[in-house]
């Protein structure tokens, strides 16, 4: 047998590091390319998806069109664990490579300290992959550099620590491989605030007492509900919320930016630090809110996390989707569970949420009556259980304004910048007094944190009484209070801090007649 033929015969082996995708965790893939002899084939094993087993042309196109030899042989790409299921174009450069030093033609040692991932078009060149964030922490913790699209390495290069080497074509791979042409590490973005873009809460007419649950609520991360008639400035209040919170540490930044990334939206290094405003449709579906899908992806309760979920005309979600939200609002997170996969989210959001009185709007107008019975409007306000409502602290009614109030100058009042402040004092108070908000509160930590004096706990034993507060209730108001208190820089609970949260309990106008 000539020399030629035994090479053909030779059994060839490659291994190159990539990663895969599942929920915000980027387990680790062994791309390991066999090439045998026998009829020229390629096929790929490992759980592959329909992207992945598309590659394949992907592949050999683009590594012909960059002029290398596709070896005529039997070559397998196992992509190792095998239970574990894999998805998208990510893998396309791995696959070439490890194709490329398997046949010879790549050195193999080189691959050893780097993690591969990237979208082949047919002409070489590299396209962005969804998830880059992901892939740079856990490239992080592994200690290899990451060789990513150029379009994918800017989001991927917020990570303090990670080496991220980015390239545009896969011949500057293959050169920096080849010690030719080393890839440049990547510089961060420059990241920071655009300036002036936080919404002035003194431009919003009158509704004092709804500017005072707004500072309470971003004081001690609390759920809000607004309830009035159409035009009162439900959505304006509840969009000048974010303005109130401090902006994210870098690791909270980290958070939303790895979540935004699985979704494929473009960062803004502008807005870096800016907590998210979700404002999705009462159209909107259950994965669409809380996520899921065949591959599952994060819904609108991730993409606000630490920041604001708003949902305008409450009761106009349909009542199963509004029950998803039950078990996020108490834990933090949410959990998709598929036949082949699971899942996990982050999704700690501050949510605030607006509705109509009725289904008119009107009740409780002292300019419009209303039109609706008494059991229509049962019927309209059944549409939200029990047991979420009770999951929501604040709940302030937002009364339609006299013309002269909404004509005349503005009357005044604290701006955006000095409730900023007053947020971020109490916010600092709870953070060194228990390490966490005070609606993250534990009820072990209610004892000792939420004391009342005794006027208070006679208030409560009165209210207890009378409005049948629950467990749960109970213990949402003491932390309510407990805020209350840190604004205004009090040590302890007194019962004006407990009157006011309760006066937070109650925003629904009476039945009609």
């Amino acid at each position: 047998m000539g020399r030629r033929d035994r090479r053909r015969d030779a059994v060839s082996l490659a291994v190159v590091h990539s990663r895969a995708q599942e929920g915000l965790h980027a387990p680790e893939v062994h791309v390991e390319v066999h090439l045998a002899g026998g009829l020229p084939a390629l096929s790929i094993v490992g759980l592959p998806e329909a992207a992945v087993k598309e590659s394949k042309d992907r592949v050999r196109a683009a590594l012909q069109s960059a002029r290398f030899e596709f070896p005529a042989r039997r070559i397998t790409v196992n992509l190792a664990p095998a239970d574990l299921p894999k998805e998208g174009g990510r893998f396309d450069l791995p696959i070439a490579l490890g194709i490329l030093a398997a046949s010879g033609q790549l050195p193999r040692e080189p691959l050893a300290g780097l993690e591969f991932a990237g979208e082949l078009a047919l002409t070489g060149e590299l396209r962005p992959v969804r998830g880059a964030l992901p892939l740079a922490l856990a490239a992080r913790r592994a200690g290899r550099a990451l060789v990513l699209p150029r379009a994918s390495a800017a989001e991927a290069a917020l990570v303090r620590g990670a080496r991220i080497l980015p390239a545009g074509h896969l011949l500057e791979v293959c050169a920096h491989l080849l010690g030719r042409e080393p890839l440049q590490p990547a510089e961060p973005p420059a990241v920071g605030e655009v300036p002036g873009s936080a919404p002035e809460l003194a431009e919003v007419r009158g509704q004092h007492r709804a500017k005072r649950a707004l500072a309470v609520a971003a004081a001690g991360g609390h759920h809000l509900l607004l309830v009035g008639p159409p035009g009162t400035g439900k959505t304006l209040l509840a969009s000048r919320l974010p303005a109130l919170l401090p902006p994210l540490e870098e690791e909270e930044a980290l958070e939303v930016a790895a979540v935004a990334s699985l979704t494929g939206r473009p960062l803004n290094p502008q807005a870096w630090r800016q907590r998210p405003f979700r404002a999705p449709h009462h159209s909107s579906s259950a994965v669409a809110l809380v996520g899921g899908g065949s591959q599952p992806r994060p819904g609108e309760i991730s993409l606000a996390h630490h920041g604001v979920l708003f949902l305008d005309e409450l009761p106009e979600f349909e009542r199963r989707v509004l029950e998803m939200l039950r078990e996020p609002l108490e834990a933090g997170r949410i959990t998709v569970s598929r036949a082949a996969r699971q899942a996990e989210f982050p999704a700690r959001f501050q949510l605030v949420a607006a509705m109509n009185p009725c289904p008119c709007g009107h009740l409780g107008d002292a300019l419009q009556p209303c039109r609706c019975t008494p059991e229509q409007v049962r019927r309209y306000r059944a549409r939200l259980s029990g047991p979420l409502l009770e999951r929501i602290d604040l709940h302030v009614a937002v009364p339609r304004l006299p013309l002269e109030e909404l004509r005349g100058p503005p009357a005044g009042g604290p701006t955006t910048a000095e409730l900023r402040a007053r947020v971020a004092a109490a916010r600092r108070r709870q953070l060194e007094r228990a390490g966490r908000l005070n609606a993250a509160l534990e009820p072990a930590e209610l004892e000792r944190w939420c004391r009342l004096d005794p006027g208070g706990e006679a208030l409560l034993r009165r209210a207890m009484a009378r409005l049948a507060l629950s467990a749960r209730a109970t213990h949402r108001l003491l932390k309510v209070a407990r805020t209350v208190a840190d604004l205004a820089g009090a040590e302890g609970v007194a019962a004006a801090h407990l009157a006011e949260a309760l006066s937070y309990r109650e925003a629904m106008p009476a039945l009609p007649p």
